[in-house]
């Protein structure tokens, strides 16, 4: 049998030549742990492994949440509620600098909240925003930019497939986490706004001088955030407030979409049977990539776990000369570099058996304030290149704009990610007090 140090080893370039030849992530890293279970314990083992760990990785009641959420996101983008959110946002905040970019992160994270996909996100306002931001004289590559930033809110804001995955590998409160996810959201986007008010005062040329919307048509728009607000309410709401667990808000909440699509099915511009039927087919291809992740990369994390690997980081990091903080704070990031090649199921699943018996277990950090600080950086992955998801995304809802435009203009909300990540790192307390107000 193989040395489990040189097993590990050799494991790392391996995967990093498989991606560079194009295999996919979960491929590589399913292929990865399968070779480094079979040097490890023999191929007997290996082959047991692969036939019991897809069922064993998937089958968890609370994975439900991972469907039920995706679909309640595109049931809520047929039924106009990212538009509703946005058409809020430019009324009440075209007077500001920048007014329509901040209606834009605005509208973002209102339909974050109701989504929980910043892939959804990214692909409603890229469509809705972009071409009206153009219009007004923004400059295209921040316009892009804005909106492939605004999308990653859809991993932080709750309901968060991200924060349920969390949950799900380090068997943390999904409740809890969700919860947790509330204020650093709004952290976040209060960030977004600043600094993007910012930006336009130090490079006017990027933005066009503010827009002024009378009153009444401020308060007349109100109506149209009936749906997002009840959504959101229903949803982080029953949770909150002890109504519902996590997987039953989750099936509330696509049902109350679906009630709002039908509802407004008259605004469809397919028929609503078509629209019901693209609703549940991209659902189906959303939660098969993200089940076959789990599979593929956690796979790769149990090699990682049978090679004793948080153990060697454990006995190392307690010989190190430096604050615990310091730890935490080099271990978070690595998750830029690596949230560059991986997606961020991927991410969590290699990282998070290595870092959270550490940083949790043995230093004695809280959970949930590692695991927001975790999904912050990934959110990084998703407007930074090679992966930058986000951006793939918008170059496919804005073909004009090239793609290393798109990554340019997200440059600056690389940034704020890194300022609002710092602000949670400083100040704990703001990713677990809501939690602990729970019923």
């Amino acid at each position: 049998m193989m040395d489990p140090f040189l097993a590990v080893m050799l494991s790392v370039p391996l995967v990093l030549l498989m991606l560079a030849v194009g295999i996919p992530v979960f491929a590589s890293l399913g292929i990865a742990g399968f070779l480094g279970c079979a040097a490890l314990s023999g191929m007997d083992m290996a082959l047991i492994q692969l036939k019991v760990f897809p069922y064993v990785q998937s089958a968890s009641y609370l994975l439900v949440v991972v469907p039920l959420f995706v679909i309640m996101g595109h049931f809520a983008f047929k039924a106009g509620i990212g538009k509703d959110v946005y058409l809020i946002g430019r009324n009440w905040f075209s007077q500001f600098p920048a007014g329509l970019g901040v209606a834009t992160i605005f509208g973002s994270a209102g339909f974050a909240a109701c989504s929980g996909s910043s892939v959804a996100t990214a692909a409603t306002m890229g469509a809705v925003a972009v071409p009206e931001m153009r219009a007004q004289g923004y400059d295209p590559k921040l316009a892009c930019g804005i909106v492939a930033a605004g999308g990653v809110l859809g991993i932080l804001i709750p309901p968060s497939v991200i924060l349920v995955f969390y949950g799900v590998i380090t068997d943390t409160s999904v409740g809890s986490m969700l919860i947790a996810g509330v204020i650093p959201g709004f952290i976040s986007v209060l960030i977004y706004i600043l600094g993007l008010m910012f930006l336009s005062k130090i490079e006017p040329t990027l933005t066009p001088k503010p827009l002024q919307v009378s009153w009444g048509e401020r308060f007349r728009c109100l109506k149209y955030g009936l749906g997002a607000f009840l959504l959101f309410f229903i949803v982080v709401g029953g949770i909150y407030i002890g109504w519902f667990t996590p997987t039953e808000a989750a099936a509330v909440g696509a049902f109350v979409s679906f009630l709002a699509m039908a509802i407004r099915r008259n605004q469809l511009k397919e028929t609503f049977w078509n629209a019901l039927k693209e609703c549940f087919v991209s659902t189906l291809r959303t939660s098969c990539m993200v089940f076959i992740v789990i599979v593929g990369a956690g796979l790769y994390s149990f090699f990682l776990t049978l090679a004793q690997v948080p153990q060697m980081v454990s006995a190392w990091v307690a010989t190190l000369p430096v604050p615990p903080q310091m730890v935490v704070g080099l271990f978070l990031l690595l998750y830029i570099p690596l949230g560059m090649l991986l997606d961020s199921f991927s991410l969590l699943l290699v990282t998070l058996p290595i870092m959270f018996p550490v940083v949790v277990e043995h230093m004695g950090f809280n959970a949930l304030w590692f695991g927001i600080l975790s999904t912050k950086l990934c959110e990084v992955g998703l407007i930074s290149p090679p992966v930058g998801l986000n951006v793939y995304v918008l170059a496919g809802v804005v073909p004009d704009v090239p793609l290393a435009d798109i990554f340019k203009g997200c440059l600056w909300f690389v940034l704020f990610e890194l300022v609002a990540a710092l602000v949670l790192f400083v100040f704990p307390p703001l990713s677990y007090w809501l939690p602990m107000t729970m019923r």
